[in-house]
């Protein structure tokens, strides 16, 4: 399927490793162009290195999320490199497990201030601008691996907002919607690292997803980049898990 995206000017947040670098690469394999962003200057610019091979023009640089000046400045940049912004994902998280003010530093306010500032962008977009927010099965569950914890708290904060931003920017011809994945397994990523140091507890997270394993990031971008694309032009306001069928709920 042609998802309708060649030239078209992508903002990814969190791209350098994992499930974000996977949305830049599927982006760029449809022939998007990109905007992307992460803390650490390393992996960052392999990353772009790699997205430029592809054949992609790539617009890199180092942001904290956290700090809503530069994210904005980000934004701006990627505008005026790329010649304007069609889609933004945003692919943030960090912080302790346990702390609840530094969970809304990194993953509450920094979407807030991104769709905000990106808004006036994509509803210039003459393709239709397209947010689209990763977000987690934890936000929809509270047993294991979410519980009393702020991760899956703030995670349901974001999915409330992004579905409220979806009815309010649909006049401006600007959709919004949210992936929320299952467990998914990278090497370097959290999940291997549980898989390494504490094998029972993976193993008791694996056997309750009947697919029988964990997803993998590709199989989260190939969701993302969908709803995006005008390939789901009339897709507004949803939540698609990416899970192997982990939650057991309607």
């Amino acid at each position: 399927m042609d998802l309708g995206l060649r030239g078209a000017r992508v903002v990814v947040t969190g791209a350098s490793r994992g499930i974000g670098r996977a949305i830049a690469e599927t982006f760029a394999a449809e022939g998007a162009d990109l905007a992307i962003c992460a803390r650490s200057p390393r992996p960052l610019h392999e990353a772009a290195q790699s997205l430029r091979e592809s054949g992609a023009t790539v617009v890199a640089r180092e942001v904290d999320v956290a700090d809503t000046d530069a994210l904005r400045a980000f934004v701006d940049t990627a505008a005026a490199e790329l010649g304007g912004v069609d889609v933004v994902v945003s692919n943030v998280s960090g912080g302790s497990a346990a702390d609840w003010e530094q969970a809304l530093r990194t993953d509450v306010l920094p979407f807030v201030a991104l769709a905000e500032h990106a808004e006036e962008h994509l509803a210039a977009s003459d393709r239709g601008g397209s947010v689209v927010l990763i977000s987690s099965t934890s936000a929809l569950h509270v047993a294991p691996p979410s519980g009393p914890r702020p991760y899956g708290a703030v995670k349901a904060a974001l999915n409330h907002h992004a579905a409220a931003l979806a009815r309010a920017l649909a006049p401006r011809g600007v959709r919004v919607n949210t992936v929320s994945p299952g467990p998914i397994e990278f090497e370097g990523g959290g999940w291997a690292r549980r898989r390494d140091n504490d094998p029972d507890y993976y193993a008791s997270i694996r056997a309750r997803i009947p697919h029988g394993r964990l997803g993998r990031p590709e199989e989260v971008a190939r969701a993302v980049v969908f709803l995006a694309s005008p390939a789901a032009s009339f897709v507004t306001g949803a939540n698609l898990t990416v899970d192997g069928g982990f939650l057991d709920r309607v």
